[in-house]
């Protein structure tokens, strides 16, 4: 089993509202490639929060460690104040562009470390643990001592320039996120790396046939 440690957004969209934000999508590629996955987050109990869970079970990702949190908001997306919608590009265009630079409002419910660390002596039987929370030390610590304790190999998701953790295992696998990733290929890369581990796959192979079946070449120094 993969385990994912995310806070999930919710967007709204024509069709509905959707599971967004880096863990959900992670959670949610790593299903798709036919692997059992958990997210852990926390949502607040309103009707954000219940669609960000059905979409999640819609497509196949485990949320019996998303905590519910009475009387806050689920963290939404909006579009950005500071999208650049000048220029030739017609409506639909600088609509899409508009939701593409979205950034998620900084109220509602966000994890702490005494909640991931709950989830996962709850969930315990994993194989592959996924930090996908950057630039909070204490959970990094919860995180990495769990996939001590679950044999499990650590997947750390960080945002750009930013110093990797103490006291990760050895054999974790770090990843750098870009500033931005609107289509989501990023997050479809590691949660496709993230069932490749799971599926038992050496990490040098499962990173090589990962960017190569998301339509990336790996340069001639990767491993």
């Amino acid at each position: 089993m993969i385990v994912v440690v995310g806070q999930p957004l919710f967007r709204a969209t024509d069709q509905g509202g959707l599971a967004e934000g880096l863990g959900a999508r992670v959670a949610l590629a790593a299903a798709r490639a036919g692997r059992s996955v958990q997210l852990v987050g926390r949502t607040g109990d309103d009707p954000e929060g219940d669609a960000v869970l059905l979409d999640l079970a819609r497509g196949g990702v485990g949320h019996v460690a998303v905590l519910r949190v009475a009387g806050l908001a689920t963290p939404c997306l909006t579009e950005s104040i500071d999208a650049d919608l000048s220029g030739p590009a017609g409506d639909a265009d600088r609509a899409a562009t508009a939701l593409d630079t979205a950034v998620p409002v900084d109220a509602g419910p966000t994890l702490d470390a005494a909640d991931v660390d709950l989830a996962l002596r709850y969930l315990t039987d994993f194989s592959v643990l996924v930090l996908a929370v950057r630039g909070d030390e204490a959970i990094a610590r919860v995180v990495a001592a769990a996939a001590g304790w679950a044999d499990a190999r650590l997947i750390v998701v960080l945002a750009a320039s930013a110093a990797i953790p103490d006291n990760l295992p050895a054999d974790a696998i770090v990843f750098e996120a870009p500033d931005a990733d609107p289509d989501g290929v990023f997050a479809d890369m590691v949660g496709a790396f993230a069932a490749a581990l799971d599926n038992g796959d050496d990490p040098a192979v499962a990173f090589r046939s990962t960017v190569e079946a998301e339509g990336w070449t790996p340069s001639l120094d990767a491993p």
